[in-house]
Formats: C-alpha cells, sequence, structure tokens
C-alpha cells in the first residue's frame, strides 16, 4: 500500500514537472516575458536583463527534476529540490491570485491558460503529492545503478537546455499563439454575432431614509423585490459592487491596432491583401539584429522588383525615430506601427518575418533561419 502511494506520486509529479517544463521551453522568450512581469510586481526590475536565462534555466530544471524521480537517482536531492520549486511555484501563484497582479502564471505557458487561483490549487495539489514523497524520500528505489543515473542525469541536462536555446533560435516547435500558421488574423479578431457575452452581478447597498434600515441586496434581488424597489424610501448608495459572473466569449486576438505615423488605423487594408505580402515584425529596432535587417531588406527588394511584393516593417518604435532608422538602412518596406504586446505574440523574434496572404499567415520565420529568395520564390511565388 504505501509503496503504491509513492509509486502514484513519484510518477504523477515526475510527468507533471516534465510536461510543465517543456510546455514553457517551447516557448522560453514567451516565459521570460512572464517573469518580466513577476520582477515588475516585486519592484526587481533589474533582473530584466536575466529573464531569458532564468526562463531557460528553471524550464531545464523542472524538466531534469521531473525526469530525475522517474529514474530516481539522487532521490532525497532531487525531493528537496522539487519542494523548494514547488514551495516558490505556489508563493508566486497564491501572490498573484490573492493582489490580482500577474493574471495568468504562465505555469503551462501559453497552451493552457490558467487563472491564478487555477495555478494556485494545482500547485497545493501538487504540494500535498511532493510532501508524501519528502516524507518518504529515502524510500525512493533508483530504477538504474549510480553511474548510470548520473550519465542519464548528464544527458537529460543537455538536452533540456538544448531544447530551450533551439526554440528560443528558431521558434517554438509547436504555436500555441492566435498568430500560428493557418491562422487569419482578421478572423481572430471578430466576436460572432450572437456570441455571449461577460454576466456581471451587481451589489446594491441601500438605505431607508425613514427608518435608516439598510440592505445588501443583489441586482436581481432588487429587481425580484416590489416592496423595495416601489418604497421610495429606499434609496441605492453610491458606487454599487460590480463581480464578473462568467466570461463571455473574447477573440483570440483582440490588441492589433496597425497604424500609419498619423494614427490612421490599416488593420483592413493590409490584413485583406489578396496577394502575398511580407511583414516583417521587430518590436524595438534599437534592439533589433542589424545584420538580418540587411538579409531580410535585400530580401524585400528582389520580392518588390520581380512580383511587386508589398513588405511591410511593423515596429513599436516611435515614428520619428523608425523613419530615421529606414533612412539609415536603406530600407524599401513601408513603415507601420502597433503596440509592443501583440508584436511580440506574431512572432518570436526582433525581427521575424510573417508571410500572408488575405490575412492568413502562410509561414513564419526566425531570423536565424530566414529563407532565400530563391526559396520564396519555387514554394510560394511561382505557384500563385
Amino acid at each position: 500500500m504505501k509503496n503504491g502511494l509513492i509509486w502514484f506520486c513519484r510518477i504523477a509529479v515526475g510527468l507533471l514537472f516534465i510536461f510543465s517544463g517543456l510546455i514553457k521551453a517551447n516557448d522560453p522568450l514567451g516565459f521570460s516575458y512572464k517573469l518580466e512581469e513577476y520582477f515588475e510586481v516585486f519592484h526587481l526590475t533589474s533582473l530584466n536583463g536575466f529573464a531569458l536565462s532564468a526562463a531557460v534555466i528553471l524550464c531545464a530544471l523542472e524538466m531534469l527534476l521531473g525526469f530525475a524521480l522517474l529514474v530516481g537517482t539522487r532521490a532525497v536531492t532531487v525531493v528537496w529540490g522539487l519542494l523548494l520549486l514547488i514551495v516558490f511555484f505556489g508563493f508566486l501563484t497564491f501572490y498573484s491570485a490573492y493582489f490580482k497582479v500577474v493574471q495568468t502564471c504562465g505555469c503551462f505557458g501559453d497552451a493552457i491558460p490558467l487563472t491564478p487561483w487555477q495555478s494556485f490549487s494545482k500547485d497545493m495539489v501538487l504540494l500535498v503529492l511532493v510532501l508524501v514523497l519528502f516524507v518518504n524520500r529515502k524510500a525512493i528505489r533508483p530504477l538504474v545503478n549510480g553511474k548510470t543515473g548520473d550519465k542519464l542525469l548528464v544527458a537529460a541536462t543537455v538536452l533540456s537546455l538544448g531544447f530551450g536555446l533551439y526554440t528560443y533560435n528558431f521558434l517554438p516547435v509547436v504555436d500555441f499563439l492566435p498568430y500560428k500558421i493557418g491562422a487569419n488574423i482578421l478572423e481572430e479578431m471578430q466576436t460572432p454575432p450572437n456570441a455571449p457575452a461577460d454576466v456581471y452581478e451587481i451589489t446594491y447597498h441601500l438605505k431607508n431614509k425613514k427608518t435608516g434600515e439598510t440592505k445588501v441586496m443583489t441586482d436581481k434581488e432588487y429587481l425580484k423585490n416590489e416592496a423595495i424597489w416601489k418604497d421610495t424610501n429606499w434609496e441605492i448608495g453610491p458606487n454599487p459592487e460590480s463581480r464578473l459572473i462568467s466570461k463571455g466569449f473574447e477573440p483570440k486576438i483582440r490588441d492589433l491596432n496597425i497604424q500609419d505615423a498619423q494614427g490612421t488605423n490599416y488593420n483592413n487594408e493590409l490584413l485583406s491583401n489578396p496577394f502575398y505580402s511580407l511583414l516583417i515584425v521587430a518590436d524595438k529596432l534599437d534592439e533589433t539584429n542589424m545584420e538580418a535587417i540587411g538579409r531580410i531588406s535585400a530580401l524585400a527588394v528582389n520580392l518588390h522588383q520581380n512580383y511587386n511584393t508589398r513588405t511591410i516593417l511593423l515596429t513599436s518604435t516611435p515614428p520619428q525615430s523608425a523613419e530615421a532608422f529606414a533612412k539609415k538602412n536603406s530600407l524599401v518596406s513601408e513603415l507601420f506601427y502597433a503596440d509592443g504586446v501583440p508584436l511580440k505574440s506574431m512572432v518570436r523574434a526582433n525581427p521575424g518575418v510573417i508571410l500572408l496572404k488575405n490575412g492568413t499567415v502562410i509561414n513564419k520565420w526566425h531570423y536565424h533561419n530566414l529563407p532565400t529568395y530563391e526559396t520564396l520564390n519555387k514554394e510560394y511565388f511561382s505557384k500563385q
């Protein structure tokens, strides 16, 4: 019985830690943005420069501890590490939920969004399982001998870190973001005509002017109670409380507003183009990879000359600075502007390239694996 419980906890905790680390390591840059949110909450913005490194290491650590637990090697050290990690995560999720500061914890990246209270509940269940393992840590038996276990740990460390570094340098293996290949951006921004709306409950604080009696009731209770709302002596106090009961439909893309330097919206024009267009996404031009900008610019020139392809540089850099950047680097692409949040979601690279047609994402590339003109011509343009 006891051995069965240990094995249940061992498998459940091990697999969940591996899954959690793997999902986040699939998009370490996205996880680093979440870490920066926590740094801001705790007034540690000086650590923002270490967010990406911390993201890669934390993801690898989760996978490594989960794997080591399943194998059973160095069990005492591993269980101590799991306990400290889950207590740390539990504190963060509780703080986020109670003080309503970081509204999605990023526990499972963008694959499985959880509310702070859901994340905290998950961590508390995990904490119970880890405590069972902690109490029985000396009873955890390894599946292999010590030397083999250490070799497996080294291999797991290399693979865990390597996966995070690979996805950072060549985009996520599986894209869970709304701008993934095959998504139509305009459609993802629409709300269906009969989509459910948010439902709120309003709490009124009432006072009887004649007797001084007070009552607290919801808007539904108030409407049902004719004796109250027909009695002119009862008045509703200031600042009624509003509480969200159920969340309505929410488009996957809510914050994309592509503008020119004068603030005119170009969403429909740019995202309804029936021909191929090349979208160059460079959130902050002062932090972009200049060598890549040069290669993309040459690619844009060839596509414009041979296919009259519209190429767009989309950035959150202020217009004056962006125009100076474009002039200095002799860019032929049109300049448009958007907030940095959607730009970071479009493609996890600065710069990154998206091939669009009729608003649909045909393909996307990190600047480390940009396609050549010949490749684009052969696979796309010569077939249109």
